[in-house]
């Protein structure tokens, strides 16, 4: 194990409080609500949807409509093809540009979508440490695949408890991150990334996420599944398959699309690779919500059928006026 220098990275976060945010769990309605908030504030939307920035990931990934893009600008929407990777790092570079740009026309600025690194890095900051090892990630995704995540997460304790106690221990993603840091570098993640954690209280900022009573977010979340298959989800994915060969490792991970690669290359099921995606869409979920708890500047706002999506942008816009 080699011992190298930790550089701390953060990119700026006054956009926290420059900025309004509107977030949640996937099928919440963020984008209605969100065209609908930005005709209040005059504001254009600044996509914080890490599976958006791709051409041709249309279907499973719920992009704004030709309709909705018209009424609002929105950016960093298919900047991408499905095969280039794209970092947190990169995400941030590119929405610092497009907030200026913005503000540069006289606009309020307002950021849509559900992905909550995002949303963390441009509240918080992020702490850019080495580079992916992409052999060891794999080589550690083999050992899971032999030994289950109690044996990783029970190895990630011996070397930075502090991260082991704080992710969850089906975390598998966070924790090989952790492992890889450790391996690198000789020290615990968790103690680099220690300056990001603080945040600001609520009231400071205008960060607003959309919650739904658990059984309707379910249904919703069922409903959207059905209409990506019935509208050519699989036929979308066979047509990014022949035309660059494989996704890239971002890419082929989106929730949806992961499912549908697995049942075109092994051939399963089709109705059990549905059933499969509503329910790795509803862990997905589980999750976000679990990260927007964990944001100190995050307000919920409550939604359900009773309410229209113009009725809860009047009521998150007057809550901030």
């Amino acid at each position: 194990m080699s011992e190298q220098p930790i550089e701390n990275s953060s990119q700026t976060k006054e956009l926290a409080t420059e900025c309004w945010f509107l977030t949640g769990p996937t099928a919440s309605g963020k984008t209605e609500v969100g065209v609908e908030l930005a005709h209040l504030l005059n504001a254009e939307i600044i996509s914080l949807d890490s599976m958006a920035v791709y051409r041709e990931m249309n279907i499973g990934t719920a992009k704004p409509n030709a309709e909705e893009r018209a009424s609002v600008p929105h950016h960093l929407i298919d900047i991408l093809d499905p095969n280039e990777q794209f970092s947190v790092s990169d995400y941030l570079t590119l929405a610092e540009k497009t907030v200026r740009e913005i503000r540069n026309r006289g606009r309020e600025v307002m950021f849509v979508g559900g992905t909550p690194l995002y949303l963390k890095a441009i509240l918080r900051g992020i702490f850019s440490g080495p580079p992916a090892d992409w052999e060891f990630r794999q080589r550690i995704e083999n050992e899971v695949q032999e030994v289950g995540l109690d044996a990783l997460h029970q190895r990630l304790m011996q070397v930075d408890p502090v991260s082991a106690t704080k992710l969850h221990p089906n975390d598998k993603r966070r924790m090989i991150r952790a492992l890889e840091f450790y391996t690198i570098t000789g020290q615990p993640i968790s103690h680099a990334q220690t300056q990001f954690e603080e945040g600001r209280p609520a009231e400071d900022c205008k960060v607003f996420a959309l919650q739904w009573p658990r059984a309707l977010l379910h249904e919703r979340i069922e409903r959207r599944v059905d209409q990506m298959f019935e509208q050519g989800f699989v036929d979308e994915v066979h047509g990014l398959l022949e035309r660059y060969g494989e996704l890239s490792r971002t890419a082929s991970q989106a929730v949806g699309y992961r499912e549908v690669i697995e049942h075109i290359q092994e051939d399963h099921d089709i109705d059990a690779t549905r059933e499969r995606v509503k329910t790795r869409t509803r862990q997905f979920a589980r999750r976000q919500e679990t990260w927007f708890r964990g944001l100190s500047e995050v307000r919920s706002v409550d939604y359900d059928l009773a309410l229209s999506a113009a009725e809860v942008a009047n009521k998150i816009f007057g809550e901030q006026s």
